[in-house]
């Protein structure tokens, strides 16, 4: 079934609707970047509502090189320079990895799970490199309520940083461990056997192979197990933090402690 909308009805000057600000949540699936995003931002351009837009991204600082392995990226970088071309104000917002996933199935959660590094049911972490670089993890929800505070900035800047904890993963099986009171089975990976799109397989990724074939699963998440061997791509500061203190987003020692203290 598809859908059509009258973007002209919605965005156009005489629509009742008067939206200042659009913020882009599509999936990185089929064309929802290439047809459906790059459609909203013609339509925001035109309008004579629209002055601030926000494009689907919510996660790391994507490297360039990366659209060789994952070519849906093109579509997002080419929503980016679209847009620093436009007269909308825009900004896009990283936070690093989700922390959901390591709060499924206890947490609370729109995301497809999508277990990584440490599986905490199963007392197995396959740890991504050395286990020392820094990474950055945000629960969603405190991702939504940094991105309704940012509406109130008078300038936004062209990338705005979020960051729900910083941590690496020998600290995060150490806390794990800590907060379960059980000795887990740890594995390290190293950068070059991800790049060859292999891993550890972790029990609770089993599950996932209904709907995301095996072959295709290990080698989508040894990329992204990779990427947070990467400071430059995995670790978000979050200066936005500091602009809105009022926002106390759950670190991972809080997460572990709520929904998996032994």
């Amino acid at each position: 079934m598809s859908m059509h909308v009258n973007l002209n009805f919605v965005w156009g000057p005489d629509n009742k609707y008067k939206i200042h600000t659009v913020i882009c949540c599509l999936p990185y699936e089929g064309n929802a970047l290439e047809i459906g995003q790059g459609n909203l931002i013609k339509a925001s351009e035109a309008s004579v509502h629209t002055k601030r837009f926000v494009p689907s991204a919510f996660g790391i600082n994507y490297p360039k090189e990366a659209v060789k392995e994952l070519p849906v990226l093109a579509h997002y970088f080419q929503a980016i320079e679209t847009l620093r071309q436009s007269s909308l104000e825009r900004t896009l917002f990283q936070n690093g990895c989700f922390l959901d996933y390591w709060g499924h199935p206890h947490i609370k959660l729109y995301l497809r799970p999508s277990p990584f590094g440490i599986d905490i049911a199963g007392k197995v972490a396959a740890i991504p490199g050395d286990g020392d670089t820094r990474f950055t993890a945000t629960y969603s929800f405190d991702v939504a309520k940094y991105v309704v505070a940012a509406m109130d900035l008078d300038e936004w800047p062209e990338t705005t940083r979020i960051a729900g904890d910083i941590i690496t993963w020998k600290e995060f099986v150490n806390l794990v461990e800590g907060t379960t009171g059980s000795k887990f089975q740890v594995f390290y990976d190293s950068v070059e056997k991800l790049k060859r799109g292999e891993l550890t397989e972790l029990p609770s990724q089993v599950p996932c192979y209904a709907t995301f074939p095996k072959p295709r699963f290990q080698w989508f998440m040894a990329i992204f197990s990779r990427w947070t061997a990467d400071e430059e791509i995995c670790y978000i500061p979050g200066e936005l933090n500091a602009k809105v203190p009022n926002v106390q987003p759950m670190t991972v020692k809080a997460m572990l402690e709520t929904y998996w203290r032994g």
